[in-house]
């Protein structure tokens, strides 16, 4: 073997002997931390993330190098957040304005409401998903499945959040710019809030619970919770 790959024994002898550079271990131990964080966050986190937690620790480390350490290790995040148009925009841009304006730190439960229609994959076809979070505390306080994107999805959300919280009033709903967000309908619902809109085709406008949705996508496809329609209730019976 070593003949037919052309090292000496005397120089494979001295590389097994060889005692490692402080450099080399220092690689080898930030790898090992780069798996843990990597294991721990279910293979989720890619560079981004793992260079921060890796600096909450105390480390010093750019992301590059956390790259090149995961391309060297053969890791990388399994979901990456996407983003695919599910609803259709509006010809109201002129009146639907940013309200938000991604300020996504309110200073009290029930300031700022978030809306969002994604799509979940099932062997039946698929279903669409419709939430409402709570920005100050980001969780989910409604959320509707549904075969069809039809606006009383969308309605019967709002009614749903409505109640739990016990409110008419969060100061602010924000959405993207679908035609479920800007019907009569909803307008209807939302009469006595503050609408918000995201700019055309940024949802960066709505992070938070766009996010979410991506997050919900990639376990609902790659970590299955549902496989079929029948179950896909019972699969997400609690609210978040």
């Amino acid at each position: 073997m070593l003949k037919y790959l052309g090292v000496s024994r005397s120089g494979y002898r001295s590389w097994l002997n060889r005692t490692p550079s402080d450099t080399e271990k220092r690689k080898e131990y930030i790898k090992a931390q780069i798996q843990d964080i990597y294991d721990e966050s279910k293979q989720n986190y890619g560079a981004p993330k793992i260079t921060r937690k890796l600096r909450q620790k105390g480390e010093t480390i750019s992301e590059r190098t956390v790259g090149k350490y995961m391309k060297e290790m053969g890791i990388k995040a399994q979901w990456v957040k996407p983003w695919t148009i599910t609803t259709i925009d509006s010809d109201f841009s002129n009146e639907l304005q940013n309200i938000l304006d991604e300020q996504f730190t309110p200073d009290r439960p029930n300031a700022v409401w978030c809306s969002d229609i994604t799509y979940i994959w099932t062997t039946d076809g698929f279903v669409y998903l419709t939430s409402i979070m709570d920005l100050y505390s980001r969780k989910i306080i409604a959320w509707t499945l549904s075969q069809t994107l039809e606006v009383s999805c969308v309605i019967d959300t709002i009614k749903k959040a409505k109640a739990r919280r016990n409110t008419e009033l969060p100061l602010i709903i924000h959405s993207d710019r679908g035609s479920q967000y800007v019907s009569q309908a909803y307008r209807e619902v939302t009469a006595k809030m503050q609408r918000s809109y995201s700019k055309k085709a940024f949802p960066w406008d709505n992070a938070c619970i766009e996010s979410f949705h991506a997050l919900i996508g990639y376990s609902c496809t790659e970590v299955p919770l549902f496989r079929q329609l029948g179950n896909r209730h019972s699969g997400c019976r609690k609210p978040v």
